[in-house]
């Protein structure tokens, strides 16, 4: 019986997976008492809204009822991550009754954490031989991406999304040598896209691949009309699941719609013609002008047809919000931006990416390297995933997990040098291949460094200022709270998302852009004069405000007027007709408001 799958010994992935997963269960267990298990307000939403699928919430219903109450608001996730994880608690039930919750919180990041491994050590494995395997598997478990990730309690969907880009990847380069893969890589695409549409650069990267190893070597025709017909067929197919008929031709740019629908359609049809012009025996130039000009006329019909989407997904959004509110967001920084709020992780999580173009390079271009074609399709998706990094500090989920691979070709040089040469400078560069594509080696090594600086401070995450946001974000935090009748209530957007998790109650406001109504609320009751801040509870409904005082919406914006409720709260001069009545010392301060 064969001990190996996919270049990969299912013994070696047994003790690297079960060693990563107990440090990270451990890692979660000691840090309980200051660090909520669902820590990310999208975690908490994603929670929500498995509840409420759980609790007979329809296939197509997308609304968050209990947000921007007493409306509603859409949300534009996907069912796709939902369903696998309902499905997870519904099994899990029988054996955990009230902690399923928890449980699955634990189970189902591990599970995914389990397939990160082995798609890195796969890639690993057909760029630089079966030696890749073992950093292939234990590199991602070093970076703070997988420790965020894929760390208990992230029950969000950017895990999958990065699982899906892998999939895509490996299924290409094993598509050079066996056609029919390239199914699966298109399918993977479609799944990508089906789940947010800020994988559309994955969709870019992988259709870019595809028709570069067909450009390289047109006997890869067949892999450009599977990879087409694929992707085009699953969006399609993925696009009749998450949307009602009447909504199937609707144009929506910041989730599937007829928008991708319309783009994937038109890469596989194009992609099919290509595969069947008589170009095999063509020179690549010809092949490359082919292909440009197939990828020019889909963009340019998509813009004819869907103009504003070449916006970005939020280009139906309020300016104003976008400006006070989008560009605000830390992760949503360019990189270069965010290295001066947070150095250390950029450094961990930048560093891999450029590392592995270097590696990539190399293999590109020696005259001895082999599995070249295997080597563009890595550099494709690989760069792509850097300029998003680049443009936004969020990019590197992807850009730093798809370093490893590379790290992994490395480190396999290193060996082999310092097995041949012996002397101080193999072992320093075996050393710096691992050191140099770990991310927590990094960071901890970048914040010594800071240390020794003049004026350095703690990263932001160490602050006080963030322990006391986090102990908001607690489950014990809402229990006061809790045992109110159920009430509408204006809080902070970032404190949204728990409010709905942990208790019965309604709110304003939550960090998602569907929420338009919502967050203006949410902002003017906080900066606006205090007369209006009431004339939107009065509206609404509201009898509770609830504010957690180390988050960041309690220092106000820059153009907060001065009689507004961040100023007045400063002040400790709010007005008569909010009482507090939590007990004094409790982490949420609660107010009820006195009717007109």
């Amino acid at each position: 019986m064969t001990t190996q799958r996919n270049g990969v010994d299912w013994r070696l992935f047994a003790l690297v997976f079960a060693l990563t997963a107990a440090a990270y269960v451990a890692r979660a267990v000691l840090t309980q008492g200051s660090v909520p298990l669902f820590n990310d307000t999208d975690d908490a939403m994603r929670l929500v809204e498995i509840r409420d699928f759980l609790g007979g919430q329809g296939w197509y219903d997308l609304i968050q009822h209990r947000l921007n109450t007493p409306f509603g608001a859409e949300m534009h996730w996907s069912r796709l991550i939902d369903a696998p994880i309902a499905g997870l608690m519904l099994l899990l039930h029988p054996l955990a009754g009230d902690l399923t919750e928890s449980v699955a919180a634990y189970v189902w990041p591990l599970l995914l954490l389990g397939v990160l491994m082995q798609l890195s050590a796969g890639i690993s494995v057909r760029l630089a031989g079966p030696e890749a395997a073992l950093p292939g598997l234990v590199l991602p478990a070093f970076s703070l991406i997988s420790m965020v990730e894929f760390a208990p309690g992230r029950i969000d969907h950017h895990s999958v999304q990065i699982l899906l880009a892998l999939t895509m990847l490996l299924c290409l380069i094993e598509a050079i040598e066996r056609s029919r893969m390239a199914f699966a890589a298109g399918l993977a695409t479609a799944c990508a896209i089906a789940i947010g549409a800020e994988s559309l650069p994955t969709a870019v990267a992988g259709a870019l691949a595809a028709g570069l190893i067909w450009v390289i070597d047109g006997r890869h025709a067949a892999l450009l009309r599977n990879f087409g017909a694929s992707f085009a067929f699953g969006t399609l197919a993925l696009l009749v699941l998450a949307l009602p008929p009447e909504r199937w031709f609707k144009p929506y740019c910041d989730a599937i719609s007829v928008v991708y629908a319309a783009a994937a359609v038109g890469t596989g049809l194009f992609f099919v013609l290509l595969s069947l012009l008589p170009l095999a025996r063509r020179v690549p130039t010809q092949r490359l002008a082919a292909g440009g000009f197939a990828g020019v006329a889909v963009v340019a019909l998509l813009y004819q047809v869907f103009p504003t989407c070449f916006h970005g997904a939020y280009s139906n959004l309020d300016p104003w919000l976008i400006t006070h509110w989008i560009d605000r967001i830390d992760e949503a920084k360019p990189l270069w931006v965010a290295f001066f709020s947070n150095p250390s992780y950029v450094a961990a999580v930048g560093l891999p990416p450029l590392l592995a173009v270097l590696v990539t390079l190399y293999h590109l271009f020696h005259p001895n390297t082999a599995w070249r074609s295997r080597w563009v399709a890595y550099a494709v998706v690989l760069l792509l995933a850097i300029a998003v990094m680049l443009l936004q500090v969020r990019g590197a989920r992807l850009a730093t997990t798809l370093a490893a691979p590379a790290g992994a070709a490395l480190i396999v040089a290193a060996r082999a040098s310092y097995l041949a040469q012996k002397g101080v400078f193999p072992v320093m560069g075996l050393v710096a291949g691992w050191v140099g594509f770990a991310g927590l080696a990094l960071a901890l090594m970048a914040n010594s460094v800071l240390t020794l600086l003049p004026g350095a401070t703690s990263a932001p995450d160490n602050t006080p200022q963030s322990a006391q946001k986090a102990s908001c974000l607690m489950p014990a935090a809402f229990v006061p709270l809790a045992g109110l009748p159920k009430a509408r209530i204006m809080a902070p957007i970032d404190l949204g998302s728990h409010l709905l998790a942990f208790t019965p109650h309604e709110v304003v406001g939550a960090p998602y852009h569907r929420d338009v109504a919502g967050l203006h609320d949410s902002f003017d009751f906080f900066n606006a004069p205090i007369a209006e801040a009431r004339a939107i509870l009065v509206s609404r409904g509201i009898s509770l405000v609830v504010i957690c005082p180390s988050m960041p919406e309690l220092k106000g914006l820059p153009d907060a007027d001065a009689g507004a409720f961040v100023h007045l709260y400063a002040q400790h001069t709010l007005p008569d007709w909010l009482k507090l009545v939590s007990v004094p010392g409790a982490t949420l301060e609660i107010y009820t408001v006195k009717p007109l």
